[in-house]
């Protein structure tokens, strides 16, 4: 694991815009943190590539440009990021993992990920135009595809070609060789680790640093404890940055935790994860690191390398903390644009279309939220790119329910079942008109349900009786309220009478506390069957 972590953590406290021995420093404390208070035993909590890409997105905004105050920036975010989950833990508020619909929680993913690779093919291929956002860089490169640093891009793209082989190729390579087992596979999980040892060993022979932009010499120790200071201003500019950050991740960290105990059949506390996800990011905080959250890459190594209980960790941790001591020169030597290689091979398989294809066949609404989400994190920014996200998944669901669903219903014949006359061969009579509404009573619907329900009976003149079958309204609100009265009193012009039948107990108790029922001109039925027999 810490053979893994290190490399991780030099290439996201990069993608973060903080010097890169600050990742590694986010890999101590909160790994030991997390063991003493998370509900999962495996999951493995450090610096990840989405909450590297919104710390660096919150930076960017500050203005800053001296290192150590982008360090102490980073640090107050990660702060804010832990007091908030903390604070929700505390106060049971672990359903907030439901307020963001997975698809575009997917789709935000994706996007981000795009936009990690596109940012990092500057450092990748040694460009030193301006512009950091997606269409900056793509009109960068496209502009002088020849301004490209030769050295930079030939570590680098080498770099990102062995990272890749390795992944996609290597497992298929060692089984034509017959060479199989589990620890192929770690092996394969460690290869950065080893790619980026080749890389400092062949800039150090050919001395290459004073070429390349590199890593530099980390300090031989390990950071000392401290609180965050940055002006007021600056935090009035992180508190927004910093809930959204806290918030995806842990999205992020409980949809990876809940994957693994289901695996495991092992028990799992929300509020515990918000808790622990919280100290974590305090954790951090106070060893001067960025926020933090559970990563899939990193928990997935730890399984396969057999962890048992959050002890794993810990362990990383300690070893962590003993390379800060041991063996920091050589990353002296480690080229920028090989950690850009580095975290375009861990972000790529972020990118899934497959998502975006399933929502296009099954849900048009999910899939332009999706598409919407993705297009705001490109053009807009990270932040617009959720805020986007979440409006169009409220619009959508809005607009679903202005959009109900309502059937005229008969009775399918020597039964006491009653379904739709456009589906089934059913009975009617043509006195008896019986609707059924598919959706809650709200504002948004209110008048659709009045509309629809005139319009059907305007199709059927001789209608004496218009029964609504409640049987899937859990809730009117007072909008819909008001529109049950005008609907009684437009159908007694008519000489119509308005009934009511399988109402649910809670949707029964808010009628009762109204005075609906002393204006309502039918009957309360227990069941469209009852209705049916005695209109």
């Amino acid at each position: 694991m810490a053979l893994m972590l290190i490399p991780q953590g030099l290439a996201y406290a990069t993608l973060a815009g903080v010097p890169p021995v600050y990742g590694l420093y986010a890999n101590l404390l909160p790994l030991i943190f997390y063991a003493m208070l998370g509900s999962s035993s495996v999951m493995s909590v450090g610096p990840m590539a989405i909450t590297s890409l919104l710390t660096a997105s919150a930076l960017a905004g500050l203005g800053l440009t001296e290192a150590m105050d982008m360090v102490a920036a980073a640090a107050t975010l990660a702060f804010m990021s832990g007091l908030f989950l903390l604070v929700a833990g505390l106060l049971r508020l672990g359903a907030i993992a439901h307020l963001l619909s997975h698809p575009v929680v997917h789709s935000f993913v994706t996007g981000a990920a795009i936009l990690i690779i596109l940012g990092q093919l500057k450092p990748l291929l040694g460009y030193h135009f301006d512009g950091n956002s997606a269409v900056a860089v793509v009109m960068g490169i496209g502009s002088d595809i020849t301004a490209v640093t030769p050295l930079t891009a030939l570590v680098g793209v080498t770099s990102l070609v062995i990272l890749l082989g390795a992944r996609y190729f290597g497992y298929g390579i060692f089984a034509r060789l017959g060479i199989t087992g589990s620890w192929v596979k770690t092996l394969l999980r460690l290869f950065p680790m080893l790619a980026l040892i080749v890389v400092m060993g062949v800039v150090y022979q050919f001395q290459w640093q004073t070429e390349l932009a590199v890593v530099g010499p980390l300090p031989n120790a390990t950071p000392h404890l401290m609180m965050p200071s940055v002006e007021v201003s600056v935090l009035q500019d992180l508190w927004l940055p910093a809930l959204v950050i806290g918030l995806l991740g842990f999205f992020e960290s409980i949809s990876i935790a809940q994957s693994f105990a289901i695996k495991e059949r092992q028990p799992l506390n929300p509020n515990a994860e918000l808790r622990a996800l919280g100290v974590a990011n305090i954790g951090s905080s106070v060893l001067q690191g960025f926020p933090v959250a559970g990563g899939f890459s990193r928990t997935m190594v730890n399984v396969e390398s057999g962890a048992k209980s959050p002890l794993s960790g810990v362990f990383s941790a300690l070893l962590i903390a003993l390379a800060l001591w041991l063996v920091s020169t050589p990353f002296a030597y480690l080229p920028i644009s090989a950690l850009a290689a580095m975290i375009i091979a861990s972000v790529l398989p972020l990118v899934h279309f497959k998502p975006f294809v399933q929502a296009w066949y099954y849900d048009r609404a999910e899939f332009l939220a999706m598409l919407g989400t993705a297009a705001g994190v490109l053009l807009f920014g990270v932040e617009a790119g959720i805020a986007t996200g979440v409006v169009l998944s409220i619009m959508t669901v809005v607009w679903r329910t202005s959009q109900p669903h309502i059937a005229v219903i008969g009775r399918v014949p020597g039964t006491e079942h009653f379904r739709n006359v456009d589906r089934h061969r059913v009975e009617t009579k043509p006195e008896l008109l019986m609707i059924r509404v598919d959706e809650n009573l709200v504002f948004a619907n209110a008048e659709a349900v009045m509309s629809r329900a005139l319009e059907f009976v305007a199709q059927q003149p001789a209608t004496r009786h218009l029964v609504l079958l409640m049987s899937s309204v859990s809730r009117i609100d007072v909008t819909a309220l008001e529109m049950l009265k005008h609907l009684t009193a437009e159908l007694k012009q008519q000489n119509i009478l308005l009934h009511l039948a399988e109402i649910k107990g809670p949707v029964s108790d808010q009628l009762t506390d109204s005075d609906f029922f002393q204006q309502m001109t039918g009957k309360i039925f227990l069941s469209g069957q009852q209705a049916f027999e005695q209109l």
